[in-house]
């Protein structure tokens, strides 16, 4: 899905060793910056690991319990630029604009729509995490 909403690079973490794809498009260096959406506390650990010194670390997704990390690896080893960020007033404009440019496969995005009166359907969609990209209900 991020190849079609124009990534240049995507790595697929369950058949791709996201530190040997990085490695060899930075030369060992590590990543400039890591964002995380997903939520999964091990892409946390994994994004850290990833970045290379001075490297910043956006932290964007939910988590549904607490997160531990290493801080020594981003403030003794990497002296890391941490930054937290969620549904800020300036990303709204810049989506919006995206959704308006047609630029965006929102028919793939928004994988299912189902009326409201099917709403543990669609959490069990979600809960599945492999059969749904963006689950909606629709009211009635």
């Amino acid at each position: 899905m991020a190849g079609l909403c124009g990534a240049d690079v995507t790595v697929n973490v369950a058949r791709d060793d996201p530190f040997a794809v990085v490695a060899s498009l930075t030369d060992g260096a590590g990543a400039d910056v890591y964002l995380e959406g997903s939520g999964h506390a091990a892409a946390v650990a994994q994004g850290l690991r990833l970045l290379r010194k001075l490297g910043t670390y956006v932290e964007y997704g939910v988590f549904g319990s607490e997160v531990t990390v290493d801080w020594s690896i981003i403030s003794d080893d990497k002296e890391l630029d941490v930054r937290g960020a969620h549904l800020g007033p300036y990303c709204w404009p810049a989506a919006i604009r995206m959704l308006e440019s047609g630029a965006l496969p929102m028919d793939r995005i928004c994988s299912h729509q189902l009326p409201l009166a099917r709403f543990q359907e669609g959490l069990d969609l979600v809960s599945d995490g492999s059969r749904s990209m963006k689950v909606s209900l629709i009211p009635e």
